[in-house]
């Protein structure tokens, strides 16, 4: 059988003008996953990972320790299917359902460092519509239409690889979650529960046969644990 490794971005910046960039926790984090991987004497066949920034920079730093442990490494390949869905444009499509119900939701979006269970409280509520499908807007991706995308994304990669092969993917959350969804059938309201769950840098390992897929492990983030350091633990 081969192997997927569905890893998750480094902590990024959360309440930054700019999420989309690792914060030195993250990179410390992605590094700390190299090391670990090295450690185990880990291979990848095939290394690939989404577009954003956060999911290829954490790739490069995972991978650049696995190589400087000397570890054959194969190079990143970029695969647009395993970018996260924009959850900025899912508020932006939400905002004014959040102000009927929530007169303090501007406060809250500007300021979330300060309000992060406030924010956390209204994402739920946007993730809750979308995948209800309660509001939809012209180039606005549905739950479907994405997770459709990144299971596409996911079959593309092992039609390419061989039987036996071992794959690295470097992705977010929401597409973990998504991949969730489709290959053990758990509903999308109880998949985001698992979401808000996957630590950063975590692993998540699929086993395929053909066309055949399925989970051996979810959310495995013992790198971090081993260094007993609370703050290497984070989930955004």
């Amino acid at each position: 059988m081969g192997s997927i490794y569905l890893i998750r971005h480094g902590q990024a910046s959360f309440g930054a003008d700019d999420y989309d960039v690792l914060c030195a926790n993250g990179v410390r984090q992605s590094q700390i996953l190299g090391e670990h991987l090295a450690r185990l004497g880990t291979r990848f066949d095939l290394c690939y990972s989404g577009e954003l920034q956060r999911q290829r920079h954490t790739a490069e730093h995972a991978l650049d320790r696995l190589r400087s442990a000397g570890v054959p490494t194969p190079d990143l390949c970029i695969e647009p299917a395993f970018n996260e869905f924009r959850a900025e444009e899912l508020i932006r499509a939400h905002l004014p359902e959040l102000l009927e119900q929530e007169p303090r939701t501007l406060d809250i979006l500007r300021n979330v460092t300060e309000h992060r269970g406030e924010f956390q409280r209204l994402f739920q509520r946007v993730i809750d519509g979308w995948l209800a499908g309660r509001l939809q807007r012209p180039g606005l991706e549905s739950w479907e239409g994405f997770a459709s995308r990144v299971e596409l994304g996911l079959r593309r990669v092992i039609e390419q690889a061989g039987e036996r092969a071992s794959i690295a993917v470097f992705t977010s959350g929401g597409a973990i979650t998504a991949l969730l969804h489709r290959i053990i059938g758990v509903p999308p309201l109880k998949a985001f529960e698992l979401n808000w769950q996957i630590v950063n840098t975590s692993l998540t390992h699929l086993k395929f046969r053909g066309s055949d897929v399925s989970l051996a492990s979810f959310n495995n983030h013992a790198h971090l644990e081993l260094l007993k350091a609370p703050e290497l633990i984070t989930y955004r």
